[in-house]
Parts: structure tokens; sequence; C-alpha cells
């Protein structure tokens, strides 16, 4: 799927709007999808907010079986009250958080480590005593190489961190569009 940059503005306002009515008790977010048809297609996304650039909440779904509307809208309003590693977001600290979004390919099976692409791939990690997923941009974000990126995979994963290089590893690669308010400012403050 190939996102419009009107559809990545949409799915920005609509994340914003559902974590806005967490406070407000305003109806949730709709739209004519007859203007958005991409947004009806199911697909895995992410939603993360930024407080001070600082992490606030991250909380995805792989795949999902849900248009993308509906998935982006779901997991923002989880990002902001459902993320383990945080408090709740508070009604005052809405306006100054920043939405990004993930957009996620299909899963492919990893068959050779060397096969990771840093920037481009992210991982799913699926093993009987554990599992977890980073996103690309964590790679990049914290300047690992492949090596990092997989040991960080297996911490993530609650894995021994050097299990990776004890035995292949049950890891599923994708990709993800990743976009954000502060690069598609000209359509969210079109509000």
């Amino acid at each position: 799927m190939q996102l419009t940059t009107k559809d990545k503005g949409v799915l920005l306002l609509c994340a914003r709007e559902a974590i806005s009515t967490l406070f407000s008790g305003n109806p949730e977010p709709s739209i004519d999808f007859q203007y958005y048809p991409n947004l009806l297609e199911p697909c895995g996304a992410f939603v993360t907010l930024l407080l001070n650039e600082a992490l606030r909440g991250c909380i995805g779904y792989i795949q999902s079986e849900e248009p993308l509307f509906n998935t982006v809208t779901e997991v923002a309003r989880l990002a902001a009250t459902e993320d383990p590693r945080f408090a709740p977001l508070e009604q005052n600290e809405v306006a100054r958080t920043r939405i990004e979004i993930s957009v996620l390919s299909p899963l492919e099976e990893l068959n050779d480590y060397n096969d990771i692409i840093i920037g481009t791939h992210g991982l799913l990690i699926s093993e009987p005593e554990g599992s977890g997923v980073l996103l690309p941009q964590v790679a990049v974000e914290n300047n690992m190489s492949t090596a990092h990126f997989l040991t960080a995979l297996c911490q993530k994963a609650n894995l021994p961190t050097n299990l990776w290089m004890k035995r292949k590893l049950n890891i599923m690669t994708f990709t993800a569009e990743v976009f954000s308010e502060q690069i598609h400012k000209d359509i969210t403050s079109e509000r």
C-alpha cells in the first residue's frame, strides 16, 4: 500500500483526535472513506507518542484485520493509556505530545541475520520463552549495528541477550512507512 500525503495527514489528525476524546468525551473521529480508500485496507500499525522528544508511549499491532484507520485510532488510545512502561497520558500533556505513526508491511521470514538492513527492517521475534518487536527506526535512532539490533531484540523479548549468537531464532522482518506531526505540520495545522 502506498499512502498519499493526505492519507498520512488524515491518520495523524485521527490519532490526535482519538487521544483527545479520552479527555473531552467527544465522539470518535470519522471520515468519508470515498476520499481515502487506502485507509480501509487492513494493515498493522504502531503509534508512538513523544513528549519533549522522549518516548511517552508506543503500542501497535504487527498485523490487523481491521481497516488501517481503525487500527491507528485504537492504538493511539492504547499508546496514551496502556503502555505498561508509562503512566497514562495526562490531559495537560496532550497538546505537547508529538505523534508518530508507523504503517507496517506484511511479515517476511528472516533466513539469515546478514539479510537485516538497518533502517529498513523492523524485527519480530517469536520464541517459546518470549517475544518482542523493534520498529525499523529504533536501530537508526540508537545508532545500532545489526549485532546491537539483535541483542536489543532479545532483551525486549526477555531472552538472554546473546541468544541470537547461539542459535537461529524465529525472527520475521517487516518494513514501515513512518511519518509524524513534525514532518506533516502543514497538514495537521489545517484543523
